[in-house]
């Protein structure tokens, strides 16, 4: 079942847009925490948001862009704002789609099902596949979480894009230079000790699913993943 986040202030219109959704089978979760947006969004794990631009204390612009160090989920912009410059802010900031109010809530559904559509359904694989699986050990991309058998950790976003490296590459050998090109922010600077703190990271993620000295470092080289672990059939 597809979750539905809806970032909406407008008590009335956000539960009648999850009465809607509810209809069509749709999971939702309507934020109630104004100022803890980001922390709602990683508990709820959502697989797609739609986020209005006026908001209590910061805007809907703010609040995809915290969205999206978290996850590559669809963000539909649900406003008022007829303007040009709000709907190209929405599409820069990290947006997907621009839908304004009042809106027919048949053309909402329907672009929503498009959207899911094309990032988990029919038309997803266009831009690579959501979820990595390396011998029985699972790595969601979009709700950032790695799992195995039964049990599940959660991972930030920088951990998801190193154990995408690692896991894509099966036992070879990764190097350092190449991690950190994978975990390179534009707006963060990544050196080596910084590269040393993540893979401490991963190594506890991975401990926390039962999985004991898997991320390997091959010295001078780089690190790769072993799969001393057992997928329960």
């Amino acid at each position: 079942m597809f979750k539905i986040f809806i970032v909406e202030d407008d008590q009335r219109l956000a539960v009648l847009l999850q009465e809607y959704l509810q209809r069509f089978g749709y999971s939702t979760h309507i934020v109630q925490d104004f100022d803890r947006v980001k922390q709602e969004f990683e508990a709820a794990a959502p697989h797609l948001v739609l986020l209005d631009v006026n908001l209590p204390k910061y805007d809907g612009y703010y609040w995809c862009r915290q969205i999206r160090n978290l996850s590559t989920c669809p963000i539909l912009f649900i406003s008022a704002r007829e303007g040009k410059m709000d709907q190209v802010m929405a599409l820069e900031n990290g947006g997907d789609d621009y839908i304004t109010k009042p809106f027919d809530y048949d053309i909402v559904i329907a672009k929503i099902m498009s959207h899911l559509r094309r990032a988990y359904g029919t038309y997803a694989g266009g831009g690579g596949e959501r979820s990595v699986n390396f011998d029985g050990l699972r790595l969601d991309k979009d709700r950032l979480y790695l799992s195995l058998n039964d049990e599940r950790v959660e991972l930030s976003l920088t951990e998801v894009k190193m154990l995408e490296e690692l896991m894509q590459r099966g036992e070879e050998i990764v190097s350092r230079d190449r991690l950190l090109e994978k975990i390179w922010d534009d707006q963060t600077f990544v050196d080596d000790n910084t590269l040393n703190v993540y893979v401490t990271r991963v190594r506890k993620k991975l401990s926390a699913l039962g999985i004991e000295d898997a991320l390997q470092t091959v010295r001078g080289q780089g690190y790769r993943l072993v799969p001393r672990w057992e997928e329960k059939q």
